[in-house]
C-alpha cells in the first residue's frame, strides 16, 4: 500500500479514535449526573471540538517523522470536561468515566481485530483493519497507565484506600515528569503489551 496512503489514514484512524474516546467519557458522565460535557458542546463527532494542538497533531506528526513514517503512533484529544460534583455515585462515577475512553478503544481493537482474524480481506485491506486495531490498543493501554493526568489514574485513585493518599499526592506532583521519562524510555515495553494483546485478538503478530 502507498505510504502516503497509509500516513494520512493513520492520522485519521488516530483523530477518529481520540474523539470516540473522549466522547465516551462525556456520555458516562452524562448517565451519572454530570451534564458538563454536553452543555460544553463536546458530545460530537465534530473532531474540531475535541483537537488539541500539541496532542492531535504536533507529536503523532513528530512520531511519524522520527520514524520515518513507519509508526507506530499515538496522540490524545483535549479532554471533556468532568464535574465529579455531579455524580450521584462519586466512586463509581469516577471509576466508569475514566474507563469509558480506554474500553471504547479496546472495543474498537476488538470489532477489527476480530473481522480481520476469522475473514480473509486483500492484503490492503488487512493493512487498514490492522492499522485500527493497534491504533486503539495503543490509545487503551496509555490511557490505562496509573499516571495523571491519563485515565488510569483517575481510577487508581478512586480505590486507593485513605492511608495512601500520600501516594496521589506524590504522582500528583510528579506524573507529568513520569509520563514523559514513559514516552521517552518506556514505550518499546508499551508496545510490547500491544503486541501481545493484537496476538490474542487477531493471532499473528502486529
Amino acid at each position: 500500500m502507498d505510504p502516503i496512503l497509509l500516513t494520512i489514514f493513520s492520522l485519521g484512524v488516530l483523530l477518529f479514535s481520540v474523539v470516540i474516546h473522549e466522547i465516551a467519557h462525556g456520555s458516562v458522565a452524562l448517565y451519572f449526573g454530570d451534564p458538563t460535557a454536553k452543555l460544553a458542546g463536546r458530545l460530537t463527532l465534530n473532531p474540531l471540538k475535541h483537537l488539541d494542538p500539541f496532542g492531535s497533531v504536533i507529536l503523532p506528526l513528530m512520531m511519524l517523522i522520527f520514524t520515518m513514517g513507519q509508526g507506530p503512533i499515538f496522540g490524545w484529544a483535549k479532554p471533556v470536561p468532568v464535574n465529579p460534583f455531579y455524580f450521584r455515585d462519586l466512586k463509581k462515577g469516577e471509576i466508569f468515566v475514566s474507563l469509558a475512553g480506554p474500553l471504547t478503544n479496546i472495543s474498537l481493537a476488538l470489532i477489527f481485530g476480530l473481522i480481520l482474524r476469522f475473514f480473509n480481506f486483500p492484503p490492503e485491506i488487512s493493512i487498514l483493519f490492522s492499522t485500527i486495531v493497534v491504533i486503539n490498543l495503543i490509545l487503551a493501554v496509555f490511557n490505562l497507565l496509573p499516571i495523571p493526568p491519563l485515565d488510569g489514574s483517575h481510577v487508581l485513585f478512586a480505590l486507593l484506600p485513605p492511608q495512601y493518599q500520600w501516594l496521589k499526592l506524590n504522582l500528583q506532583t510528579y506524573g507529568l515528569f513520569i509520563l514523559i521519562f514513559v514516552i521517552f524510555f518506556g514505550l518499546p515495553f508499551l508496545f510490547t503489551i500491544v503486541n501481545l494483546l493484537y496476538r490474542l485478538i487477531v493471532g499473528t503478530s502486529i
